[in-house]
């Protein structure tokens, strides 16, 4: 995978959760199954994969740099919509 590959989301990590200030598994469900630009990668200390930066805003009605997930390639398959 590299800056600018399409992939489509195909899973939710299964301990996100919404809280009181950020909707982070809302955000994820309504970008399951939907294609996306890689905007970044990023490397972590002590994980053996990068981390991968999603733009979504459009999803939910804005400008697409108005809202970012990060999410491990484990649940991202290449795609295109």
């Amino acid at each position: 995978m590299k800056v600018g590959d399409r992939v489509k989301l195909i899973g939710i990590p299964p301990d996100l959760r919404d809280d009181t200030d950020l909707r982070t598994r809302t955000l994820f469900e309504k970008c399951l199954g939907k294609s996306f630009p890689i905007a970044e990668l990023e490397t972590v200390e002590g994980l053996p994969y990068q981390i991968v930066k999603l733009d979504v805003g459009h999803v939910v009605g804005k400008a697409e740099y108005m809202e970012t997930i990060w999410v491990e390639p484990a649940y991202l398959q290449p795609g295109t919509e």
